[in-house]
């Protein structure tokens, strides 16, 4: 096996293009979310209830995620994946030319509109975006192929909401951002004609144009799957879980527990997104160029840990008068303890997520692979849509604080992904593995396959 960088990945056709089409998609979904978001908030909303659209906006792009997943896997198995994520990224185009009519004649249902169409966009996209790189990477290559795209979607993500922040400052925002969404589709499309062809999984595949049905179908087949890849599915979802309740809960978190103005809500957003980058790049390292399921254990421990030092120095936060911005924050010496935990919950859930992703690929049928993934998005969506629901209960009817919740996904964390690894001894075995090193690990590895003989 040949040890190189991750990154050399970057010189190569068959990644580069594919990377660069992935990135410029996320950017530009989270552009045009958050600028939307921003518009109904201070433009467009007038006398309409605020707070009901922009959970609207919510819905109905993670909506399209229950529909259309399942369809997306079919397609994926179906068609030559090059040429159908071409078709997908075209179809961005004239979404985003509608989204700029949207704009421009200040059309809130149109841009509603647009919203479904971006979530359905990525719906479809999301299975052919994980079952290629399988067939485009080197088994050695497969797990740094994956934390450049977990780098790269999560840096998008944080990319996109800054950028539209910035863009909608200035009086020529409705301009600024319709320009912004038309190029970004557009040179997406471009960089998507470079991926280089495929061999389709299933070509002989009959499209079952229920939705309901396939999707039904495609959640029976991936939990189907052979333990290690269903319960890898499931702590996939665990970690979306966790992402949202983190995600949706940093602007309160920010106001109500740090004192703080907008721009403490940006720093912590960055330390997260960056976090999860830097956890994701590691993995390649730690894991030694292959898919290290001993590492998904230490990124759940370190996932908890984080969590549980995130409620005890947040509880610990003294009351300021006024609002702070984080420069102001950086002055009490206990904000840096809370900042290196949310740093350590990107960068172990970097660490916990991109091993899990690539066991999904590497270990699946290949002509059930993009059905696989499908049903990996639905449970996806269905975990976060759970942790609102957690979220609303703990903090609405119980009455808890913000960093009292975390205390109590952080203690269910320990319980869920305890419970996996059970059901799944190879996590445990492989952790221990990893821990001793190659030589102690190897020997540990042939009593254990003598003892399992």
């Amino acid at each position: 096996m040949s040890m190189h960088s991750q990154f050399t990945l970057l010189g190569k056709r068959r990644f580069l293009p594919f990377f660069l089409t992935q990135l410029l998609g996320a950017f530009n979904d989270n552009v045009f979310k958050q600028a939307l978001v921003l518009a109904i908030l201070f433009r467009l909303a007038g006398g309409a209830d605020k707070s009901l659209l922009v959970n609207l906006c919510a819905l109905l792009f993670i909506l399209p995620f229950f529909l259309f997943s399942a369809l997306g896997g079919q397609f994926g198995e179906k068609f030559e994946k090059a040429w159908l994520i071409r078709r997908i990224k075209f179809a961005e185009i004239p979404i985003m030319l509608a989204g700029a009519c949207g704009l421009l004649l200040g059309n809130l249902p149109l841009l509603l509109l647009v919203l479904f169409c971006m979530g359905t966009q990525s719906a479809l996209f999301g299975p052919v975006k994980y079952s290629i790189l399988p067939q485009q990477l080197d088994d050695d290559e497969l797990v740094g192929g994956n934390a450049l795209v977990e780098m790269g979607t999560f840096l998008a993500i944080l990319g996109g909401t800054l950028c539209a922040g910035l863009l909608m400052v200035s009086e020529y925002y409705v301009a600024l951002v319709s320009l912004s969404v038309v190029v970004l589709a557009l040179a997406g499309y471009l960089t998507s004609l470079g991926i280089p062809r495929t061999a389709a999984a299933l070509p002989q595949l009959k499209l079952d144009w229920n939705v309901l049905r396939q999707s039904w179908r495609v959640m029976r087949l991936g939990l189907g799957q052979q333990r290690a890849v269903s319960h890898a599915m499931l702590g996939n979802s665990w970690f979306w879980f966790l992402g949202a309740t983190y995600l949706t809960q940093i602007p309160a978190f920010a106001k109500e527990l740090l004192h703080g103005d907008e721009s403490v809500v940006t720093l912590i957003l960055t330390l997260f997104s960056v976090g999860i980058a830097l956890g994701s790049l590691l993995c390649e390292r730690l894991s030694r160029h292959h898919v290290e399921l001993g590492l998904v254990p230490f990124g759940a421990l370190g996932l908890s840990l984080c969590g549980l030092l995130l409620w005890w120095h947040a509880a610990a936060f003294p009351a300021v008068a006024g609002t702070q911005d984080w420069l102001t924050l950086l002055g009490e010496p206990l904000a840096w303890l809370i900042l290196a935990d949310i740093l350590g919950l990107g960068m172990f859930g970097g660490l916990y997520i991109v091993p899990l992703y690539a066991l999904i690929q590497s270990r699946s049928v290949v002509h059930e692979r993009s059905r696989v993934v499908a049903a990996n998005n639905i449970l996806n969506a269905l975990f976060m849509v759970a942790s609102a629901l957690v979220a609303i209960v703990l903090l609405v009817l119980l009455q808890l604080t913000i960093a009292q919740l975390f205390l109590v996904v952080s203690l269910l964390s320990l319980v869920v992904t305890g419970a996996l690894f059970l059901s799944v001894p190879e996590f445990i075995e492989r952790f221990l593995l990893w821990l001793l090193g190659p030589r102690r690990g190897g020997a540990l590895a042939l009593r254990l396959r003598v003892r399992r003989d």
